[in-house]
């Protein structure tokens, strides 16, 4: 098994070693034709303008945005969250071009500068669940992204207590999303939804690769799904080999 890794900017030396340490090729990702060698994708953290732009420079966008559509596993870390969701707000003069398939509104820099990025221990049951492990896992959050809102098809696997100097309400979002667990304002910070799986922090910054196997099972669950429904389809010699029937009258 073989996962890009987009590298044209930030933290995807880093998602290659990880993916090395739990025994798969990362395989580094700059021009469209590229993507056809792998069946999935890693966007990393890093400057998401910086890294918009090169995409569009290289004109990676059409190739990335089929590449999603096909069902193909993709996870974005920090940067990559904000490529892969609908929606970004607090961007830059001008935007950005996205990816998309998300069903969320994320917030660009949700939790300030650089100087504001911090680590936090963060709930992760379904990762848990799937590897293992402590209950919590050690989040490094550098001038991270929140997620505001979510689709209903969007599982949250994990948030946090929001900062007192950020919002966690968009200008759409339900007056229900602002405050979570009594007064205590909540942000999420991991999402999945289908093919799909996107987080806030750098996972690629620890020692702890419980997500990236978690990732891994995700392509080998799609794989599976794709050999199963190729299996059901009749084969073309079986097809040919089948000789027309008719129904004679008897005599």
């Amino acid at each position: 098994m073989a996962v890009g890794v987009l590298a044209l900017q930030g933290s995807f030396n880093e998602h290659i070693a990880a993916l090395k340490r739990v025994g798969v090729k990362g395989v580094e990702i700059r021009k469209p034709e590229q993507l056809q060698s792998v069946t999935a994708l890693i966007i990393p953290g890093g400057e998401s303008t910086t890294m918009a732009k090169l995409a569009e420079y290289h004109n990676l966008f059409p190739a990335l945005r089929d590449f999603v559509k096909m069902g193909n596993p993709v996870w974005g870390t920090c940067a990559g969250l904000i490529f892969l969701a609908d929606k970004a707000i607090g961007q830059k003069l001008g935007g950005q071009e996205l990816i998309g398939g998300l069903n969320c509104t994320v917030h660009r820099n949700f939790f300030g500068s650089q100087i504001q990025s911090f680590e936090a221990e963060i709930s992760v049951p379904e990762i848990v669940a799937k590897e293992g492990g402590p209950p919590s896992f050690r989040g490094v959050f550098i001038r991270a992204p929140g997620i505001l809102e979510v689709g209903p098809e969007v599982q949250v696997l994990a948030e946090i207590s929001a900062p007192s100097h950020t919002s966690t309400k968009s200008d759409s979002a339900p007056e229900s999303l602002e405050e979570n667990a009594g007064s205590e304002k909540k942000v999420i910070v991991a999402v999945k939804q289908g093919n799909l799986l996107a987080t806030a922090f750098h996972p690629e910054l620890t020692a702890d690769t419980r997500w990236h196997s978690y990732f891994l099972k995700m392509v080998n669950e799609t794989s599976q799904e794709a050999s199963t429904s190729t299996s059901l389809l009749p084969s073309e010699d079986l097809i040919l080999s089948e000789k027309p029937k008719y129904d004679l009258p008897i005599i």
